[in-house]
């Protein structure tokens, strides 16, 4: 079972996807700032990452890029989720380090399938 690190600081949101996540089948590890995502993703190495990119204390922008520049984090996929719809917010996370962009509210039809074609082989 594929375990993810859902970092979200909104407590509604993080148990409604949580719960789609265990629903689905992973394993999912839950972190409510930036601070705690980092350790965590140091501590367990995820099989992917939903992280929220406006986060207290340390944000998604800095999470991704401080995880991409480690080795034992580098190679873990990434999906920022974020409210932010403007022109150039999908640019600016996929550049910090995150794999995938998913806008807020999130989409399950949209997110489900990212989620599996980048967990394909932990999935097979």
């Amino acid at each position: 079972m594929p375990r993810i690190l859902l970092v979200e600081d909104d407590e509604t949101s993080r148990e409604m996807l949580a719960l789609r996540l265990e629903l689905n089948g992973f394993d999912v590890l839950c972190a409510t700032n930036g601070a705690d995502a980092i350790d965590q993703a140091f501590d367990t190495s995820p099989d992917l990452i939903l992280l929220d990119m406006n986060l207290p204390k340390v944000d998604g922008w800095s999470i991704a890029r401080k995880l991409r520049d480690n080795v034992l984090t580098s190679s873990i996929p990434i999906i920022g989720v974020s409210a932010h719809a403007m022109p150039g917010d999908r640019e600016r996370a996929l550049d910090s380090g995150c794999t995938e962009y998913e806008t807020k509210p999130v989409d399950w039809a949209a997110l489900g399938p990212k989620i599996c074609a980048l967990l394909k082989d932990k999935l097979a």
